[in-house]
């Protein structure tokens, strides 16, 4: 899916980003992220309205859908960032200041 798929080297610095292994936890976060945003949402609308089921779902279903959907990008890129920064999956840690690896020393 070209959607979720990351550019194999950056054009900039040459970074090769092929290391990266995000695998299923991007629709986790944006799972949980959706979740913990929907949940106030649904229990104001629950609560403080008379709304019928149908109706409620009509609102709740699209708006959960279209949340967990423009999560996704956003989590591939932030984990595949975490794993870079941290040199997880064979990315070196290259960022002045860090300690290397013991393996590394």
């Amino acid at each position: 899916m070209r959607f979720l798929k990351p550019i194999p080297l950056c054009p900039q610095c040459g970074q090769d980003w092929s290391y990266q292994q995000a695998d299923d936890f991007p629709a986790y976060v944006s799972i949980f992220v959706t979740g913990h945003l929907m949940a106030p949402l649904i229990i104001a609308l629950t609560r403080d309205t008379a709304m019928s089921v149908p109706a409620l779902m009509a609102i709740v279903l699209p708006l959960a859908v279209v949340l967990m959907i423009g999560l996704l990008q956003p989590a591939k890129g932030a984990i595949i960032a975490l794993q870079w920064w941290f040199g997880m999956h064979g990315f070196r840690q290259e960022r002045a200041g860090t300690v290397p690896d013991e393996a590394e020393s």
